[in-house]
């Protein structure tokens, strides 16, 4: 088995919060993964030294600046009444909504879905927003979203 009942997730109050509520058909589709898949998936695109985004180090792809393209302001539009995600993210990447995502918060906490409902359900997505990487399946562009309400997109490495 690949992935854990959402009930399971530490934090699985982020997709109950009842100030962004989830459909089920959303929620049906957020699925966290078991921890020897997460480290699995976390070692080969993320990095095999560290086991979260504070100790990205030399050697690390999301630690070299080049792959960084730009930097934007993501928390004004989580408080506002906008539901899209900020206009560099959209602009930045252009999957297809059924594109594999993978919302990365550490070696040992990776919750997969899709693009479709990664764009539906991004503010409760980002209640854990401390360095975590979204990358997609078979693609190389990526978003960093950081606790200082801003986020970095670029390209893996």
């Amino acid at each position: 088995m690949n992935y854990i009942p959402l009930e399971e997730l530490k934090n699985a109050w982020i997709f109950k919060h009842k100030s962004l509520p989830l459909a089920p058909a959303d929620l049906n589709k957020i699925k966290p993964m078991q921890v020897t898949r997460a480290n699995t998936l976390w070692d080969t695109f993320i990095s095999k030294q560290v086991d979260h985004p504070d100790f990205f180090k030399k050697g690390d792809w999301a630690f070299n600046q080049a792959n960084w393209i730009d930097t934007a302001n993501w928390e004004r539009d989580w408080d506002s009444d906008r539901t899209e995600l900020p206009e560099l993210i959209l602009e930045h990447i252009t999957w297809d909504n059924n594109t594999v995502v993978y919302f990365c918060s550490a070696r040992n906490n990776v919750i997969e879905t899709t693009w479709a409902t990664f764009k539906r359900c991004w503010k409760n997505f980002l209640f854990m927003d401390d360095g975590t990487i979204l990358i997609g399946k078979k693609r190389k562009e990526t978003v960093q979203f950081l606790s200082n309400g801003t986020f970095k997109t670029g390209s893996k490495g």
